[in-house]
């Protein structure tokens, strides 16, 4: 009896200490493992636009562009309290001399980024490094990880800037051109998956514009893809058949097998070039969301297109522009505007004093608005 009673008690401990998050964690955003994705032999099979490739193209692919993937690895402070801490049954084997009172357990997180910049900007998901005390970093061939210092961080839209100091000339990825990506396009998910360094997927681009909630963040305009996504590989790069990086990978569906999703390199250029080149985002005063369903059907407007006024803020620049709660934003200085996140990207990239023109649907009609940018 004592040997089945110290048993359970073992046990009721291990699901304590797993419930402090004592094991490691890989992702900030929820995910199950995705088993899927590989495709069909590249001898089989057409890049992007239709073009037939050759069966070593996905390896060149990956040996040009692995070396520019890192690993990074995060330390977060949090303080939590054992669950059993009020359990009478748990006492019963422990007694009350057992602490139970709360206790700093940090915890362990995994992701991964790329290099942008030859001194050593690296662009990964802020989930990746928010909060975080310690973020190291390991680039490929080097002996040894570098400490890494978390330069911006937009929480809006899921982008982070870490900087290391490892001696210049690293090798370098190149945002491509996510608007001209297709469905069925192949691609390719290079990342750090459950710390399995630089594992490289192949899958296609399923669909682009997904609005996806995911915990207490809402994305509008994600691709996605079923090159297989899981915990680690947040963070890391979604390549073309050119190498180019065309989205940032970023969650996994908690409801499916094979559906993960990126954050188009549309969104990230214009915030990238301001942050490496520490230029101030511009403001424009507005709280936005994607179009109601229903309002979208009515305006004709294609899913995932457009962006809804919530909100204008008194004073700001929308003020001064006369947008209204409502209104529908769909085209910012001329370039189409696909959902909020779209947007908000195309308005922080853009320097504050800068002159800027929307044109916005109102009651199904089109309005020409011009303002000047804040700074945010």
């Amino acid at each position: 009896m004592q040997l089945f009673l110290g048993v359970v008690a073992a046990l009721l401990l291990i699901l304590g200490l797993a419930a402090y998050g004592v094991w490691p964690h890989f992702a900030a955003l929820p995910a199950h493992q995705v088993i899927a994705g590989a495709g069909q032999p590249a001898s089989e099979t057409s890049g992007a636009g239709g073009s037939a490739f050759a069966t070593d193209t996905i390896a060149d692919i990956v040996s040009r562009t692995s070396p520019a993937v890192v690993k990074i690895e995060t330390v977060v402070p949090s303080q939590g309290e054992n669950p059993f801490a009020n359990d009478p049954l748990f006492r019963q084997f422990f007694g009350n001399e057992f602490p139970f009172g709360p206790a700093n357990r940090p915890q362990r997180g995994m992701g991964s980024g790329f290099i942008v910049s030859p001194d050593g900007y690296i662009l990964t998901n802020d989930h990746v490094v928010e909060g975080a005390s310690s973020v190291m970093v390991t680039v490929a061939g080097r002996p040894k990880a570098y400490q890494a210092r978390v330069i911006e961080e937009n929480y809006s839209l899921d982008l982070a800037l870490v900087k290391i100091d490892a001696g210049g000339n690293l090798p370098t990825l190149v945002l491509g051109d996510s608007d001209r990506a297709r469905v069925g396009d192949w691609v390719i998910a290079i990342g750090n998956p459950y710390g399995l360094d630089h594992t490289v997927t192949v899958g296609v681009l399923s669909a682009k514009a997904r609005p996806v909630s995911i915990g207490s963040r809402d994305y509008s305009n994600l691709l996605q893809t079923d090159a297989s996504i899981n915990p680690g590989n947040s963070g890391g790069p979604l390549l073309n058949l050119a190498g180019q990086v065309i989205g940032i990978n970023t969650a996994v569906s908690t409801s499916g097998q094979g559906i993960g999703f990126a954050i188009p390199a549309s969104t990230v250029k214009p915030v990238l070039v301001n942050w490496v080149n520490h230029k101030p985002a511009g403001y424009l005063g507005v709280s936005l969301g994607d179009v109601p369903a229903g309002g979208a059907t009515s305006l004709g407007l294609p899913t995932g297109q457009g962006a809804y006024v919530f909100t204008v803020l008194q004073g700001s620049a929308a003020q001064d522009a006369g947008l209204r709660p409502g209104d529908v934003i769909i085209l910012f200085n001329g370039r189409q505007v696909n959902g909020p996140d779209d947007l908000a990207a195309k308005i922080q990239g853009t320097s504050p004093g800068t002159v800027v023109h929307l044109v916005v649907l109102r009651h199904g009609t089109r309005v020409l608005l011009s303002t000047t940018l804040g700074r945010k």
